[in-house]
C-alpha cells in the first residue's frame, strides 16, 4: 500500500473517531425499508445504512448526505444489560423522521441491528457527525 493511501487511510481514521465529549446524547428507533425514496435523495438508493433524522437536525434539508457514527450506550429499560451489541456503525442522513423527539435518530432496520438488539426497538445511543 503506498503512503499517500496510508496517509489517506489515518486521516479518515482520525476524521471519524468518536469523541465522548463531543458526541451527542439521544436516542435510536428503527424504520423498516423501503429505503427509498427519500426527502434528501430521491430514488436514488443509499444503501442500507442510513438515517432519518429530527427535524432540528435535518434543518430543511441540510443535513442531507451527512455521515455520524452512532453508538448505543444503554437499552431505555435499565434492567436489560444485554441491549447494545458494543458496536457503532457509520449511516447517512437521507430523510426527515416527523415523529423524532429532540436529539432522535430513526435509524434503517440493518443499521440499528449493528448496535443493538432489533427487538428492542429503541435504545440511547451517542452520535456524531464524521
Amino acid at each position: 500500500m503506498g503512503l499517500v493511501t496510508k496517509a489517506i487511510i489515518l486521516i479518515s481514521m482520525v476524521v471519524c473517531l468518536v469523541s465522548v465529549a463531543d458526541a451527542i446524547s439521544g436516542q435510536a428507533t428503527i424504520f423498516n425499508p423501503p429505503y427509498a425514496p427519500s426527502t434528501c435523495f430521491g430514488s436514488q438508493d443509499k444503501g442500507v445504512m442510513v438515517s432519518k433524522a429530527h427535524s432540528g437536525l435535518f434543518a430543511n434539508g441540510s443535513a442531507c448526505g451527512r455521515r455520524y457514527r452512532v453508538r448505543c450506550i444503554s437499552g431505555t429499560n435499565k434492567a436489560i444489560r444485554d441491549a447494545c451489541k458494543g458496536n457503532s456503525v457509520d449511516v447517512v442522513i437521507v430523510d426527515r423522521c416527523d415523529m423524532c423527539s429532540v436529539n432522535q435518530l430513526e435509524l434503517s432496520e440493518e443499521a440499528f441491528e449493528k448496535i443493538a438488539r432489533v427487538e428492542l426497538g429503541r435504545v440511547n445511543v451517542e452520535y456524531e457527525q464524521c
